[in-house]
């Protein structure tokens, strides 16, 4: 089978970068094991302003209108909204938090990330803000597991996904590029925080970090509004509420801890107290960081056919669409890759990666 992409994983950027080549009449397959991911787990929480200092996330006035225009493509083109846009309220946890963001009102540039700020004195019904609080705009979460599932659909029916362990053994690169019955010009992994187990790409320095979330059922008045106290909150429904996320660099499993559980539910506790509140659900997943927040994008400096699409981290939701479009065009069009995303920003061994499968 002669195809222009193999894609392994069917995670947010294997899966947008897939539809995204195949809205442009590339051949592509998808490998995937459909195992729990981090982009399953993810809350998918798009904010603009992040921080103690209360700084724009890099590059966000890029990142976010092309995001939203990605997004609205995908519901139009699934007829299902994906995308939630809410307000966000950041509640202030000290008095040099509040003076920081009174800082970001005079900056022009902050402007159309900030609605309101309330100072000491000032509430919102049933949350504690003995600092006051900031709400923010353009501001939402992405629902993944949904959008993941539109996805799975579509591969499905375009017979352009399996499900199936990927053998990197299997890998044949002379004299041309073979996985197995498939003939791609080019391989690309979208492999999430596996990609520290890949042969061709371990070099990079993927930094693998454990978040674990709860949903919670309650019967308290709450405001239909995003929060962050340090910890974040997302009402999904009157009384559903997301709680997330712990952030571990050890262990790095997929096991539903007691430390995260704990720490998650004594964190909402110093800022309100939920009626009947009762966990109903814990997961964990593991996001892939990078030292620099930057994506590894790119390919393979010795061997050019196999590519790398990851390194997306807590901001995949953000970043994600524009990095798509972006890397379909240096793949498409030959157009240069940022440098500051490019993996070519570190040195890659010279050993034959190869020479690391068991025999």
């Amino acid at each position: 089978m002669k195809i222009d992409f193999l894609i392994l994983g069917q995670g947010l950027a294997g899966s947008m970068l897939a539809w995204e080549l195949m809205q442009r009449d590339c051949k592509v397959m998808i490998i995937d094991n459909a195992q729990e991911n981090a982009s399953k787990v993810a809350a998918g929480l798009i904010n603009p302003i992040t921080g103690m200092r209360f700084a724009k996330s890099t590059d966000v006035d890029m990142l976010l209108p092309t995001a939203l225009t990605f997004y609205a493509r995908l519901a139009n083109f699934f007829g299902q909204d994906f995308y939630h846009e809410k307000p966000l309220v950041r509640i202030f946890r000290s008095h040099e938090e509040l003076m920081n963001c009174q800082k970001r009102f005079n900056q022009t540039e902050y402007q159309r990330y900030l609605a309101d700020m309330a100072k000491p004195g000032q509430h919102i019904n049933n949350i504690s803000t003995p600092f006051g609080f900031l709400e923010q705009k353009q501001t939402g979460y992405l629902a993944t597991r949904p959008l993941l599932s539109s996805f799975k659909h579509y591969f499905l029916a375009h017979q352009c996904y399996r499900q199936v362990e990927f053998d990197y053994q299997a890998i044949q690169l002379s004299p041309d590029l073979r996985w197995l019955d498939i003939s791609p010009e080019q391989i690309i992994f979208c492999e999430g925080y596996h990609a520290g187990k890949n042969p061709w790409f371990s070099w990079l320095p993927l930094q693998a970090v454990k978040g674990e979330i709860l949903t919670l059922q309650h019967s308290s008045q709450f405001p239909d509004k995003m929060l962050n106290f340090g910890n974040w909150l997302i009402p999904v429904t009157i009384q559903q509420i997301r709680l997330g996320a712990s952030f571990d660099h050890y262990p790095i499993n997929d096991e539903i801890t007691l430390q995260a559980r704990t720490h998650l539910l004594a964190s909402l506790n110093t800022i309100t107290r939920l009626d009947q509140a009762t966990v109903i659900s814990q997961q964990a997943g593991i996001r892939p960081c990078t030292k620099d927040r930057q994506p590894f994008i790119g390919r393979h400096p010795g061997h050019p056919q196999l590519a790398i699409f990851n390194g997306f981290g807590a901001k995949g939701s953000l970043q994600i669409p524009w990095y798509v479009q972006h890397f379909a065009d240096s793949l498409l069009k030959k157009t240069p890759l940022l440098k500051t995303c490019d993996i070519q920003r570190h040195e890659a061994p010279f050993t034959d990666p190869r020479s690391s499968f068991a025999h």
